[in-house]
């Protein structure tokens, strides 16, 4: 049995309460076959970023009720691979380079950490972009302008340094673009550009300084945004952002402000110290530690 791409995934987002029957001119309700799951998920894809989200996680619901496999990794025997993740930090080898971001954030009358590592060889022009932006300190004192719950935080906008301009936030940046560098996906905790819209973008160059970081199911965005980086410390810090109150615009009422981010090269594994959100920790490596954080590890 076919169905049309567009009634389906209109109908299924009315079934799932994503959108309102006054909205589309089509049935309340459609029975969620296995081939219509498989349908649904599909055509989720063509909606906007977050409803897609959305569609994408009640496709998956729907399915997984209807006994349908959406083309998850199926486990082959019972054998279980011992080669290491090359992107837990816990492993990396202790000859091998990372380019690293150390990002402090200021909120809650305190500064938190968050690391990332830069993805040169997936998306050079924007690495090296990026590092020029942190070495002139463009970042710093800029305010997390955007916040959506386990989904985003977003960063970079250089009108975000100035209280009064509020009302703009989040339209600075575009004086400079880089090329497109489209290779990576958008798992949890990836870092990646913004950009303006494939209409006035067809290139879809990214904007020259803002950028957001991953934290919920945004798989519909793939091959659309330069992906660039990757968090191996301070998820769970980003998490926290993420559920701070924000207004109809996504931006959060308390100023959360970027203190600085800089770029170091770290040689060897990542220390495994502190709570990183998904059961593994890690501390700053002594490279990404100022003077007097090394100061007073040496005396206590």
């Amino acid at each position: 049995m076919k169905f049309p791409r567009l009634s389906l995934l209109i109908a299924f987002c009315l079934s799932a309460g994503i959108i309102h029957a006054q909205e589309a001119d089509v049935p309340k309700a459609l029975p969620m076959t296995k081939e219509a799951a498989a349908a649904a998920l599909e055509a989720a894809k063509e909606l906007s970023p977050e409803l897609a989200a959305e569609a994408q996680k009640k496709a998956e619901e729907a399915a997984a009720s209807a006994g349908v496999s959406m083309n998850k990794p199926k486990a082959k025997g019972s054998t279980v691979s011992a080669t290491p993740n090359p992107s837990d930090p816990s492993v990396w080898g202790k000859e091998d380079m990372h380019k690293l971001a150390v990002m402090d954030i200021k909120f809650g009358g305190g500064t938190e950490t968050v690391m990332f590592e830069l993805k040169s060889n997936a998306a050079p022009q924007t690495v090296d972009n990026f590092i020029n932006n942190c070495d002139s300190g463009l970042y710093n004192g800029l305010a997390i302008h955007r916040t959506i719950d386990n989904y985003l935080v977003q960063t970079g906008d250089p009108l975000t340094a100035d209280d009064s301009a509020r009302d703009r936030w989040g339209t600075g940046g575009e004086e400079k673009s880089v090329p497109a560098e489209i290779k990576l996906p958008h798992k949890l905790g990836a870092v990646a550009m913004a950009r303006r819209g494939d209409k006035v973008n067809p290139e879809r160059r990214s904007n020259g300084s803002q950028f957001y970081f991953v934290l919920g199911n945004m798989s519909a965005l793939d091959g659309q945004y330069t992906v660039f980086g990757q968090v191996v410390s301070g998820l769970e810090v980003l998490e926290q952002l993420s559920h701070m109150p924000a207004d109809s615009n996504d931006c959060p009422l308390e100023r959360l402000e970027v203190k600085s981010i800089r770029v170091i090269d770290h040689k060897g594994p990542l220390v495994v110290t502190r709570n990183a959100g998904d059961g593994r920790k890690f501390t700053k490596p002594s490279s990404a530690k100022g003077p007097f954080e090394r100061f007073l590890e040496r005396i206590w």
